[in-house]
């Protein structure tokens, strides 16, 4: 058994001080407040680990590379095709690796990985049909964080469209080629396997309704209403809302994530609380992207749980993802305080749409995901431990623990150079 103790740490009753934190098998045993210096000391304040709801881990290699000049959505996602073919099993392990170190980096001690990328260039399966979802799930081994592999639908090109030629290798043919392969996996402890809708401009009607009655019991995400033309285009074909289309097809439900639901009326959002569906927000590409501003006091005061994602991973910062929640907000409403720190910081923990209930709190009997944010930087010095969320970045985390696996020491990863991994990885692909 090993004991942490912090200085401060946040548990489910709000920050503590003098915190000892009993860990055994990587399950918080004990939590003790007002308790006496003893074990490994964590300095600053202790919070549990962040979920990162939404990645796509090969973009991180778009950093820097696509942001500036004219466009949308539509217009990015030409470099995101380029890129995507330049992968193979190997590329995507050794890149997925040095992201998911840079996430632990930064608190994330689960992600859930909307992988889609599944086949060779053109379509033709590997020897192995999964190794692509293999080297995700290895990477996230090597990086000491749990992952959700969101294994991802994707027939068509757009409603009633073929895959455009970029796209084939995102293909599986149809819904029962697609659960062929998904059920060859066999996955290891740190990991759970999901499902995914792409979106519904991605699959067919009927398939997602056959899709909606294969997953019982997996976490199950979806792009929802991103874009306007979404919307625009599912209203020609299907005369509903995207969200009424999911409604209609049986895919709504407490499994459910939404991810982005940007572009919502007020009846999606209505159906949205009452079958019990999640949306994940992801500001920081939503606004990278152009895609809007998406309703989150609305979906929280209908009682739609919120959680946040890196999607693109041009930043990967819980700490900015949950402030720009509430400072989105204030510009749209042009008043403050929309959410509280508390509120934001559920959001960046909110593990069980991944599939870990047993996530994202500082309790016994909890997954043993430990954050220590160190209060004396230059970001984060004079700032109150339950103000934080407004002050921290991810630079400020100086120590990560995930099941109980200390991963992050003093603002280094023990096991893996993200910093030169990802430099030589993406350049390789680039060159």
């Amino acid at each position: 058994m090993l004991t942490y103790w912090a200085r401060y740490a946040r548990l489910p009753g709000g920050v503590a001080e003098s915190v000892a934190i009993d860990v055994d098998q990587g399950r918080i045993t004990a939590v003790v407040p007002g308790a006496a210096p003893r074990g490994e000391i964590l300095g600053g304040l202790v919070l549990p680990g962040f979920a990162n709801a939404h990645s796509h881990a090969f973009h991180r290699a778009l950093r820097g590379r696509t942001h500036d000049g004219k466009g949308t959505f539509w217009t990015w996602r030409k470099g995101m095709y380029t890129l995507a073919g330049r992968l193979d099993p190997d590329s995507y392990h050794r890149l997925a690796r040095a992201v998911y170190a840079e996430m632990a980096l930064a608190g994330i001690t689960c992600v859930g990985e909307f992988h889609y990328l599944h086949h060779r260039p053109g379509g033709r399966p590997y020897d192995d049909p999964n190794a692509m979802g293999e080297a995700l799930i290895q990477a996230a081994a090597d990086a000491g964080i749990r992952i959700a592999l969101l294994d991802t639908l994707y027939l068509s090109g757009g409603f009633g469209k073929p895959l455009e030629p970029a796209q084939e290798r995102f293909g599986d043919g149809s819904l029962e080629g697609w659960l062929d392969r998904v059920e060859r996996l066999d996955l290891p402890p740190h990991a759970v396997l999901g499902g995914a809708v792409h979106s519904v401009r991605a699959v067919p009607e009927e398939a997602i309704a056959a899709f909606a009655c294969s997953t019982e019991g997996r976490p199950v995400h979806v792009h929802l209403s991103e874009q306007r033309a979404e919307n625009e285009a599912c209203r020609a074909e299907h005369g509903c809302t995207p969200t009424e289309l999911l409604e209609r097809c049986g895919l709504l439900g407490p499994d459910l994530t939404a991810v982005h639901a940007t572009h919502l009326a007020d009846h999606d959002i209505e159906l949205l609380a009452r079958s019990g569906t999640g949306v994940a927000f992801c500001p920081t590409t939503e606004r990278d992207l152009a895609d809007g501003i998406g309703p989150a006091r609305a979906l929280a005061d209908a009682g739609v749980r919120l959680t946040l994602g890196t999607d693109s991973n041009a930043v990967i910062d819980m700490f900015e993802e949950a402030r720009a929640v509430e400072m989105h907000e204030r510009l749209v409403s042009e008043e403050r305080g929309r959410f509280t720190a508390d509120a934001l910081l559920d959001m960046a923990t909110g593990h069980a749409g991944l599939g870990f209930p047993d996530a994202g709190r500082i309790e016994p009997g909890a997954r043993a995901d430990l954050v220590a944010v160190a209060l004396d930087t230059p970001r984060t010095a004079g700032a109150r431990p339950d103000g934080i969320a407004y002050a921290a970045t991810a630079a400020d985390i100086a120590d990560v623990i995930a099941d109980g696996r200390h991963i992050v020491h003093e603002g280094r990863h023990r096991y893996i150079d993200a910093g030169a991994e990802l430099r030589d990885t993406i350049g390789e692909l680039w060159q």
